[in-house]
Order: C-alpha cells, then sequence, then structure tokens
C-alpha cells in the first residue's frame, strides 16, 4: 500500500526534485449513478488559476481516479462533486478512509442535490466523525485570498447561505465539503453557466485557498 507515497510527492515537489512529471490533481469517480463527471471543465481552469496565481507547478491536465482504486494515493488532492446518488462499497471506504489519514485530502462540493447521498456515504469512510461546519476564522479561508465570511455564493439553488464543513481527525482538517455554494460551477468555463466576472474569480479565489491550504499549510 503507498501509505506515504502523498507525503513524499509534497516534499518532492517544494524541493524542487520533481522535473519530469509534475503533480497531478484528480477527480473522484463514485458508483451509485451519480453525474461524478460534472463540471468537466472546472478543475483544469482552477489548476491554470492556481499556477498562474499561486506559483503552484501542477499539471495542467487533471486525472480520474476511483474510491478502490490503490492509484489514489498517487494524488494529494482529490476532488469530488456531482448532484445524485454516490455509494462506496466497504472496500472503497476503507481505501478512501486510509487514503485520507495518510496524507491525502478530498474536496467534496456539492453541485446541487449532493448532500443527502454524501453524508451517509462519509460515516462508511469515518464511522467516529461528524461534519463540523469551520468557523469563518478557519485558516482555509484566509490564505492568498481573504474570505472573513466564509464561502462566497455562486450559485442560489435552495437561498441558503453557503456553509463549508470539515471532517477532522487527530486535529488535521482531510476533507472539506462545501455546501449551498457550488464553487465548481463557479470554476467552469463562462459559456456554462455565464456567471459574472466577479462570481468566477471569487470561485476560483476560493478554490486557490483550498489548494493552497492543502500544498502549503
Amino acid at each position: 500500500m503507498k501509505r506515504y507515497t502523498i507525503i513524499i510527492l509534497i516534499i518532492l515537489f517544494f524541493s524542487g526534485s520533481i522535473n519530469a512529471q509534475k503533480i497531478q490533481i484528480a477527480l473522484l469517480k463514485y458508483n451509485g449513478g451519480g453525474d461524478w463527471y460534472a463540471n468537466p471543465t472546472s478543475l483544469p481552469n482552477l489548476i491554470a488559476f492556481c499556477n498562474q496565481n499561486l506559483g503552484t507547478d501542477l499539471s495542467e491536465d487533471n486525472s480520474t481516479v476511483e474510491a478502490g482504486n490503490q492509484e489514489i494515493f498517487n494524488y494529494p488532492f482529490v476532488h469530488l462533486t456531482g448532484h445524485g446518488n454516490v455509494i462506496f462499497s466497504m472496500q472503497e471506504a476503507e481505501n478512501l478512509r486510509n487514503y485520507l489519514i495518510a496524507g491525502g485530502f478530498l474536496h467534496i462540493d456539492d453541485n446541487y442535490g449532493l448532500d443527502k447521498y454524501i453524508r451517509p456515504q462519509m460515516k462508511k469512510v469515518f464511522p467516529e466523525l461528524d461534519f463540523v461546519e469551520l468557523p469563518f476564522d478557519h485558516p482555509i479561508y484566509h490564505q492568498k485570498y481573504d474570505f472573513p465570511k466564509g464561502l462566497p455564493k455562486i450559485h442560489e439553488h435552495d437561498d441558503k447561505p453557503p456553509q463549508g464543513f470539515g471532517l477532522i481527525y487527530e486535529n488535521r482538517l482531510l476533507c472539506f465539503y462545501t455546501y449551498e455554494c457550488d464553487l465548481g460551477d463557479g470554476w467552469e468555463d463562462y459559456e456554462i453557466h455565464k456567471d459574472s466576472k466577479e462570481t468566477r474569480i471569487n470561485a476560483l479565489k476560493m478554490g486557490a485557498n483550498i489548494i493552497q491550504y492543502v500544498f502549503m499549510e
């Protein structure tokens, strides 16, 4: 099992020892019928924004990885999105748990309708943990870009305030769940949702904060 691959990759990344192969971030593919493949332009746009504005050197092409695949240990940052059903088998839940405990990070972005499905599945992964709402003074909101009121509201959906929830294991945030926010839609190409420039920039800035928190904290 590649339990330490994630930490080694990050160390090499910031020491300049990785040249030929850049670090990739990955989109999580899951079973259950939900559209795990939603927002196909979001991660490439976020990567480009981070490389330009944070000075990261992430691979321009994100990868796709399944929850139960050992290859997940090759990706320090994994993104999950969608609107519908999510199902983790017990093997997938165990693999995802091992990945996160080993140093990996999962960002879950509710693309509207995901909440009732993802919460019980993450309970399979960490039965002992509950999602807790992160306070507005949490460092994830205050990296390069300052969000004193927490997550920006990208799409209205149910007109509820956006909330950022976390799973915290041994004092480490290893899963960040953005709810009633829809960051991924804001990362997409303008032509898809036609959000304002300000809305899209706010979404990308918050996404960059998440990346910076994961790689540089």
